[in-house]
């Protein structure tokens, strides 16, 4: 699944490193399946 930095929820520096455990909403963008909303 895709994730734009702009999908993460929060303030500043936004990112994620691997083995990080997220939540997120599945949606079809214009690519295919991409994470919104990311906690």
């Amino acid at each position: 699944v895709f994730v734009h930095y702009r999908a993460i929820r929060g303030e500043g520096h936004r990112s994620l490193t691997e083995g990080q455990q997220v939540e997120y909403a599945v949606v079809e963008g214009q690519k295919g399946l991409q994470a919104e909303d990311v906690v």
